[in-house]
C-alpha cells in the first residue's frame, strides 16, 4: 500500500511558514519500516484542493492530510472532502460531545460559566462538521478531532496536534502494515566519475538482481568529500550480493572509491 501526503495552506506556498510536516511524517513512517511514496502542496483553494482529493480518494493509497479542517473562512479542507466525495457534511456526534467538554474544560480553566449556547460556541461546534460517515481521529492535545474517509486520514495543521494524530493512525488502523517497507542500503562514494558512464553498470545491476533497486546521488560541494557521487543499491532483503557486483563493476572500471555507507 503506498502512502501520500497531502499539506494544504498558502502560508507554506508563500513562505510564510517553514512546512515541518514532510520530514516529521517521513520519520514516522521509517519508524514503522513504511516510506512515503509522494507529497504534495495544495494553497487554499477549493477547485485544486477538491481535484487533489479527489485523485487521493481514487487511488486507495494510505493519504495523510494535513491543515485546512478549522472553522475560519480559510479553512476548506472539511469542505473540500465532502464535495470530492460527494457526500453532505454533518456534525459528527462524538466530535460534537468532544468540542462542548473541550469548551467546558476551557470555561472551568477560565473561571467562568460554560454556555454552550453561546455564539462563539456554537460555531466552534463546525469544527466537527465532517463528510457523512467520517471516523474519528483523536486529537490529546486539545480534543478537537481529526476525521477519516476511508483511507484518506484529515489531521490539524498543527504540528503538536497532527504528529501524535498520525501516529494514532498508523498504529491504530495500519499496525498490519507495518515493518513491511523497511530497506536496506549499501552504497560507495566515488570519485572524478560522471553519472552518465556510470548508467550501462547500473542498469546491468538492476536487470541481474530482480528486487534490487540501484540509485546514484551526486553532489558538487559536499563539505567533506567535495564533488562525488554516492552509488549504491537498496532492497527489502539484504543487498550484499548486488552490492559486491556494483563495486566489482567500479574497479573494473578504474573508478576512484571512497567511504563504503550501510543504512
Amino acid at each position: 500500500m503506498n502512502i501520500g501526503l497531502i499539506i494544504v495552506g498558502d502560508e507554506i506556498l508563500s513562505g510564510k511558514r517553514q512546512d515541518k510536516h514532510l520530514a516529521k511524517v517521513i520519520e514516522l513512517l521509517a519508524a514503522r519500516g513504511l516510506m512515503l511514496s509522494w507529497a504534495r502542496y495544495v494553497g487554499d483553494d477549493r477547485p485544486r484542493i477538491t481535484a487533489t482529493l479527489q485523485q487521493a480518494f481514487a487511488g486507495g493509497d494510505l493519504v495523510l492530510c494535513t491543515g485546512g479542517i478549522g472553522a475560519t473562512p480559510d479553512d476548506h479542507t472539511r469542505q473540500c472532502a465532502a464535495a470530492a466525495l460527494a457526500v453532505p457534511l454533518q456534525l459528527h456526534p462524538e466530535a460534537r460531545a468532544l468540542i462542548l467538554e473541550r469548551m467546558r474544560d476551557v470555561a472551568a480553566e477560565q473561571g467562568q460559566p460554560f454556555d454552550p449556547e453561546r455564539a462563539d460556541n456554537v460555531h466552534r461546534l463546525n469544527m466537527g462538521v465532517f463528510p457523512q460517515g467520517a471516523l474519528i481521529i483523536p486529537n490529546p492535545y486539545n480534543k478537537i478531532p481529526g476525521f477519516s474517509c476511508g483511507h484518506v486520514h484529515f489531521v490539524p495543521g498543527f504540528p503538536v496536534m497532527a504528529w501524535p494524530m498520525i501516529e494514532w493512525v498508523l498504529d491504530q488502523r495500519y499496525a498490519h502494515l507495518q515493518g513491511g517497507a523497511r530497506t536496506l542500503e549499501r552504497s560507495v562514494i566515488v570519485f572524478g566519475t560522471m553519472e552518465a558512464s556510470l548508467t550501462p553498470l547500473m542498469e546491468d545491476i538492476e536487470a541481474r538482481y530482480p528486487g534490487v533497486r540501484v540509485f546514484s546521488l551526486p553532489s558538487v560541494d559536499h563539505p567533506q568529500w567535495g564533488r562525488h557521487i554516492e552509488l549504491g543499491v537498496k532492497s527489502a532483503a539484504d543487498p550484499a550480493q548486488a552490492y559486491a557486483a556494483l563495486r566489482a563493476g567500479l574497479e573494473q572500471a578504474g573508478a576512484r572509491l571512497g567511504p563504503e555507507l550501510v543504512r
